[in-house]
């Protein structure tokens, strides 16, 4: 796919826009000013593949946390900060790499003027978000209610004031729990913006639901080449959602960063403990670096064929099973030496 060339800008380390690599972030559930708590969850996102963090600055302890926890950390923080424009100056003072704020909350435009003031001199920037849930009156009545045409111009409102203040380091981010609304809402933004837009389904729900449905809403809009970081928003455990927004990524061939496992259905002609032998596969290769895509199949019907294009696999049999190299039958072993046999050719792996 083609991906839209948005402005480039900076979150710490992290380039979003300009053609970079489609960031995943996550936020804390944590109390903020819970310092090693927070640390903590960040440095699980981290290990998981994340490349920005998030978290809520509800009051000044929050605020004042930001220093340590970037301390004990090693991915960009970003300071979430709803109504005080002065929580938001603290944040940035305290080292936030870039803020979260709907301008249109946070106290009128003499107060977010102040906070763009502080983002010039710390050379941080803003995240603009509006979603369903907060779009700007005068826009609902003008567009007849919240639909692509509220959410985005509500968006675009608050962008140009902060434009009308000499501030370009922007990106901005529009979410509906709606799939289509969201999906229309940011293909509308796209054609009248440059800037880098964060994605996101809000409130998609618990789990299994929300993964499907991010999943969904996401990969539409980014089939379509639009986004350039991206947050799954999950009802549980935070660590959840960057490995749903990784496995979108590699889905589309967004994100190449380690094994990239399938496996297929069982069906009757599975002779092997497939269920089995792909748990564990997951687990031995979940942090093997190399780019490889690597199938196991129940049965040669969907081994070194359907598979061909895996770099390497297995094609089960009864009680044995064939290991493969680019669609090349290579050797016969034991159906309990299957994912051994299999993991010592991933390691052994040489492009020829």
């Amino acid at each position: 796919m083609e991906r839209k060339i948005t402005k480039k800008i900076f979150v710490g380390n992290v380039p979003i826009g300009g053609g970079s690599p489609i960031s995943i972030q996550s936020m804390t559930n944590t109390i903020t000013k819970d310092v090693f708590a927070t640390a903590r969850q960040i440095n699980e996102f981290t290990k998981e593949g994340c490349n920005i963090s998030r978290s809520a600055v509800n009051d000044l302890d929050d605020a004042l946390a930001i220093k340590k926890i970037k301390s004990l950390t090693t991915i960009p923080f970003i300071a979430d900060i709803q109504y005080d424009y002065k929580l938001a100056i603290m944040a940035a003072e305290n080292g936030a790499d870039c803020l979260r704020i709907n301008p249109g909350n946070i106290g009128g435009r003499k107060k977010v003027k102040e906070v763009v003031e502080c983002c010039k001199y710390h050379n941080i920037p803003i995240r603009v978000g509006v979603n369903s849930g907060s779009v700007n009156q005068k826009f609902i009545d003008k567009f007849g209610g919240v639909n692509k045409e509220s959410i985005v111009y509500s968006a675009l409102d608050q962008v140009e004031f902060l434009e009308s203040l000499n501030f370009d380091q922007i990106k901005i981010s529009i979410k509906s729990s709606n799939v289509p609304i969201c999906v229309e809402s940011y293909e509308l933004l796209s054609s009248l913006c440059d800037y880098p837009l964060h994605l996101g389904i809000t409130e998609a729900g618990p789990s299994f639901r929300g993964s499907i449905k991010s999943s969904v809403g996401l990969g539409i809009i980014l089939a379509k080449g639009i986004g350039d970081t991206i947050r799954v928003s999950l009802t549980g455990n935070p660590v959840e959602e960057v490995k749903v927004g990784k496995e979108i990524l590699r889905s589309l061939g967004l994100l190449r960063d380690g094994i990239d496992l399938i496996s297929c259905p069982t069906c009757s002609r599975t002779k092997i403990d497939l269920i089995n032998i792909v748990e564990q596969a997951e687990k031995e290769l979940k942090h093997v670096k190399k780019n490889l895509k690597i199938a196991i199949m129940g049965c040669p019907v969907n081994g070194p064929g359907e598979a061909r294009e895996a770099d390497l696999g297995i094609a089960g049999g009864n009680g044995k099973g064939l290991i493969f190299k680019k669609g090349q039958i290579i050797k016969k072993v034991e159906e309990k030496d299957l994912l051994s046999e299999l993991i010592n050719e991933i390691n052994n792996y040489t492009e020829e």
